[in-house]
């Protein structure tokens, strides 16, 4: 037996179907600068990798639910036209998390956090030191999807740089296992990538082997 149940019903529904369906969700911390020079940092869930060649990763932000409101992410990708999206592991979960707490535009969340702005090579925005992985990105596209709340937006960025912690890489790949990487879930709920499982796959030509 199976509930059927529109999806024009309202924000608060429609959300705590997809938090509760699609998961886990892989975190980007993603750092920008404000017009201020200071750093943003925020955590996304509604993340995902769009293509290899060029490498292109793409995040939703949506409408802020208390103000209706663009996120400070958003605003600074729209004026500097780039960020960098760097991926945190389980030791790590308290410090992003904390990275999620609304401040006042301008505060500069890397000291909030706690965590140690790191210069890119090639774009403006910070990295996150204590991460193992950082993607400086260009900004490529920003499709809008409506201005109120519950609205979002896709954004992509071309990936022009690559920084991972040696630790982690390994014959041209990365442990995961050694990353140990996070991911959300519905309301608290957090995902740890600690228990991992192997199935042959079955397409003919395998690159991650």
């Amino acid at each position: 037996m199976m509930i059927s149940l529109d999806s024009n019903k309202s924000f608060q529904d429609n959300y705590k179907i997809l938090i509760g369906a699609v998961l886990p969700r892989p975190i980007a911390v993603i750092s920008t600068l404000n017009l201020d020079g200071s750093n943003n940092l925020a955590p996304f869930s509604f993340f995902t990798a769009v293509s290899a060649m060029p490498m292109i990763l793409a995040f939703c932000p949506l409408i802020r639910t208390s103000t209706s409101s663009k996120k400070d992410t958003v605003i600074n990708i729209e004026r500097e036209k780039e960020f960098v999206i760097n991926i945190g592991s389980f030791e790590h979960a308290a410090l992003i998390n904390t990275c999620s707490e609304e401040l006042p535009y301008g505060t500069d969340e890397f000291k909030h956090s706690g965590l140690t702005a790191l210069d890119s090579d090639i774009i403006k925005s910070k990295r996150v030191k204590e991460f193992k992985i950082h993607f400086e990105c260009k900004l490529r596209d920003i499709l809008s999807y409506g201005e109120t709340i519950g609205s979002g937006r896709l954004i992509t960025g071309e990936v022009v740089k690559v920084h991972i912690s040696e630790d982690i890489y390994e014959k041209g790949k990365i442990n995961t296992q050694k990353l140990a990487a996070i991911g959300r879930g519905a309301g608290n709920d957090w995902f740890k990538t600690s228990e991992i499982f192997e199935l042959e796959r079955k397409m003919k030509a395998q690159i991650q082997k």
